[in-house]
């Protein structure tokens, strides 16, 4: 794997340090403007030394044999992930406001009956449905980096947010689920951005794998 663990730490471990404990001292010597570009830097800079290396990473045997149930399972999770994430562009109170009036609704409706943080688990299904179809060590790695990276930031998103809005957010919480479908809420007004924009990108990110990585992945391995 070379590289790639430190890498995919380096990546993880900037972010939560600059989203985190570093954020409000950096913010008071440089300001919001200042702190965004040395974020912005920092995390393009780690995260191209990951893709670098992990492209670099010479192939591995495969950990476990992939058929058509990983298959399947990895299509299903992808599906769910593309719709939490077209769900989580519109109305998402998690989503950063820089000058802190935004507030989650009284109700949660779409993709936030199923989880507060639907483009946080999207993240992590993306990097589950990739590990089951593609057990290389090195990809592992980078996958896990990535839900770690989407689910630890979920639970210190709502350590901050409770923090910011002790009035609101503690009830969001309450009335919310942070496991998908763990309220066992109605799920109510998934509109077409959810719902339509989320199929589209689905097929169109799992077709885009035969031109860009020279296989087919999703409904595609079937019809195609």
């Amino acid at each position: 794997m070379g590289e790639v663990p430190i890498a995919a730490a380096a990546f993880v471990g900037t972010h939560f340090l600059l989203s985190h404990p570093l954020r409000a001292p950096i913010v008071a010597r440089v300001g919001e403007r200042g702190f965004l570009g040395l974020y912005s830097l920092v995390a393009a800079l780690t995260l191209g030394w990951l893709v670098v290396t992990y492209r670099a990473a010479p192939p591995a045997a495969s950990l476990w044999p992939v058929g058509d149930v990983l298959w399947a399972i990895a299509t299903a999770a992808m599906l769910l992930a593309s719709v939490l994430f077209m769900g989580s562009l519109v109305g998402n109170p998690a989503l950063p406001d820089p000058g802190g009036q935004q507030r989650p609704p009284v109700e949660p409706r779409g993709v936030f009956a199923i989880t507060r943080h639907p483009m946080m688990w999207s993240f992590a299904l993306w990097g589950a449905a990739h590990i089951l179809v593609y057990p290389q060590p090195a990809n592992i790695v980078l996958a896990g980096a990535i839900i770690m990276l989407a689910l630890v930031g979920a639970h210190l998103q709502d350590r901050k947010k409770a923090r910011q809005q002790p009035d609101a957010w503690p009830q969001w919480i309450a009335r919310t689920s942070f496991l998908p479908f763990a309220s066992r809420r109605p799920i109510r007004g998934l509109g077409g951005h959810a719902l339509g924009g989320g199929v589209v990108v689905w097929l169109t990110a799992t077709w885009a794998h035969i031109p860009l990585a020279g296989w087919a992945a999703g409904i595609w391995r079937w019809i195609t």
